[in-house]
């Protein structure tokens, strides 16, 4: 009879060694981008005007976007009456918030949010927080609890109590 002898499957490179050639190829990566020159005078005005372009871009997309949004809501507006669905009036939606970067000059910010929202007229942090109305919440306990919150914790059950579901009763009882 001959015996046989089981080869073990080559599958690669040993482990320590993946690791050693991955740690010194994220090295080489690292120095040749750490050696990396600054963008010339020419380079960073190309990518500025780049970036202009794009974040008109980007503007003249969005008014598409919100013009097109505003046709399909007329139109399913005008449908709705017509077809004797109930609708109601559309919801106003409060300007965005001036980005971190606006222009604030003496007089204020530069686009200045519209009357009655929170920060109009209050160009500093304490202004704005005196406007916006504090929040309610169960959780901090600056609210009453709910009616439906219990107003004990459940009791334990004695040792010797039966459990709420028997195991040998059917799933479906309409179907004895």
């Amino acid at each position: 009879m001959r015996t046989m002898h089981i080869k073990r499957a080559h599958n690669g490179r040993h482990p320590a060694i993946k690791a050693a050639l991955l740690i010194a190829g994220l090295l080489i990566a690292s120095v040749a981008w750490a050696t990396l020159p600054p963008p010339t005078p020419a380079q960073q005005q190309a990518a500025a005007e780049k970036k202009a372009k794009a974040d008109a871009q980007a503007a003249k997309d969005k008014e598409s976007l919100a013009a097109s949004m505003d046709a399909v809501t007329a139109r399913w507006r005008s449908r709705a009456g017509e077809q004797g669905w109930k609708t109601h009036p559309a919801v106003a939606i409060a300007a965005a918030a001036p980005a971190a970067g606006a222009a604030v000059t003496a007089a204020g910010p530069a686009n200045p949010p519209p009357a009655g929202s929170p920060g109009a007229g209050n160009t500093t942090p304490a202004g704005q927080a005196a406007v916006i109305p504090a929040i309610k919440s169960e959780k901090l306990g600056t609210a009453p609890p709910s009616e439906d919150v219990k107003k004990y914790p459940t009791q334990a059950q004695p040792r010797d109590a039966t459990p709420t579901v028997q195991k040998d009763t059917p799933k479906n009882v309409s179907k004895k």
